[in-house]
């Protein structure tokens, strides 16, 4: 395991662009796929940021990661990649071997970007950040939400009195993806300063969609049906207990419906069948586990429209790669972007109610017109938006204006 950073140890040079370039720490617990939206995002800022000429790594541990993972190359991304072996407390994500990486890498950084909160990793990386006069943003990803902070609240309680208290009050800056996120979490920031620069796709990668039909030719039982999709982690938080009786309301209207529920189980899977069970639609429902790729797209594409009515999200990725297949989304209130996405007339909001869920997917279903111009209106917006292109430069802004001199 390298117990070096990758960064030069000269000062400061000039990029292509003739400005300094600045050298950019990322610490998170893990960047394994199945722990979903975190890794993905850090993975494609850092990868952003690199294109423009800076110096990027990510330090973290091998929590989660799947052999494949671990054998993998490093992607050709100018943003070099530290894994280090998890031990005990698991709970934690604690790593002394990434701990002692840290004392070397974070003294030779610009500023620091640590992810998450409550985990070994932002105890660590705060304290070395401390000693050596390096600034740190802080990105919480979402778990300031007041539904996230009821769960687990004495645990919580302890470690902000132990160390994340003092973390979240000396952050250079708090790092939000959505106005919204920011709004929420300010009872618990002590009045810390917040940026927000949101997450983002290559809309290059969208430059060409599917044609229609591909993914419902890999599931031929859903051949003249009209698929609701839902694509993101299998957890408690995302709605699953308003979507599956949600669907089985609008399946008594509309039969031609069903239901596809994609992504990896993060241990509610069993809980969500169920649902299916009860509400007596478990043989309209298409599980296919995560996708990928052109597999994802093309789910995207055939869908008669997206849901996701998450308790809590604060931002919502497979939303925005939604938008950026033209899928109309159906999302709850609790999603932080709802009010850039009712505003742009790309999807439906409500509360995550059964009844209003259910009316919005029935909606969609019976006004293909509809449908098809909010699915544009979202491709709009993805790409005006949430393009990483222009998100980069705002982050290297956020940055340049935090860094240490």
């Amino acid at each position: 395991m390298p117990q070096a950073p990758e960064f030069a140890r000269f000062p400061p040079v000039l990029g292509g662009s003739g400005r300094a370039v600045i050298r950019i720490v990322h610490v998170i617990a893990s960047i394994a796929a199945a722990t979903g939206g975190p890794a993905r995002a850090v993975a494609d800022m850092a990868r952003a940021v690199a294109a423009r000429g800076h110096d990027v790594a990510i330090w973290t541990t091998d929590r989660d990661m799947t052999a494949a993972e671990r054998a993998a190359p490093l992607p050709a991304d100018g943003v070099a990649r530290h894994v280090f072996a998890q031990g005990w407390p698991a709970t934690f994500a604690t790593s002394w071997p990434l701990a002692r990486a840290l004392d070397a890498a974070i003294p030779q950084a610009d500023i620091v970007h640590i992810h998450s909160l409550y985990l070994f990793h932002v105890w660590y990386a705060a304290r070395v950040c401390r000693k050596a006069g390096v600034p740190y943003l802080l990105r919480p990803h979402g778990t300031l939400d007041p539904f996230l902070r009821t769960r687990g609240r004495l645990k919580k309680a302890l470690v902000g009195f132990a160390f994340q208290d003092r973390v979240i009050r000396e952050a250079a800056a708090l790092h939000f993806t959505a106005e919204e996120e920011m709004r929420l979490a300010a009872p618990y920031t002590s009045g810390a300063k917040g940026v927000i620069v949101p997450n983002g796709l290559d809309m290059g990668e969208y430059d060409s969609l599917p044609a229609p039909g591909g993914f419902i030719a890999r599931h031929p039982e859903l051949a003249g049906t009209k698929p609701v999709l839902f694509l993101s982690r299998i957890n408690f938080k995302k709605g699953l207990d308003v979507l599956i009786p949600a669907f089985a309301k609008a399946l008594a209207a509309e039969p031609a419906l069903r239901l596809v529920i994609a992504g990896p189980d993060d241990g509610y899977k069993a809980t969500a069948a169920a649902f299916a069970r009860e509400a007596g639609v478990a043989d309209k429902i298409v599980w296919t586990g995560m996708l990928a790729g052109e597999e994802k797209k093309q789910a995207f594409v055939d869908c008669t429209a997206f849901a996701l009515p998450s308790w809590s999200e604060n931002f919502g990725i497979a939303i925005v790669e939604a938008m950026a297949c033209e899928a109309p989304v159906v999302i709850s209130d609790r999603v932080n972007i709802w009010r850039e996405i009712s505003n742009a007339g790309a999807g439906l909001v409500s509360p995550p109610e059964i009844d209003h869920v259910a009316a919005h997917i029935l909606l969609l279903a019976g006004d293909p017109l509809r449908a098809r111009r909010m699915g544009e209106a979202g491709r709009r917006l993805a790409s005006d938006r949430y393009d990483w292109k222009n998100i980069a430069v705002d982050l290297e802004r956020v940055y340049r204006e935090h860094a240490r001199p």
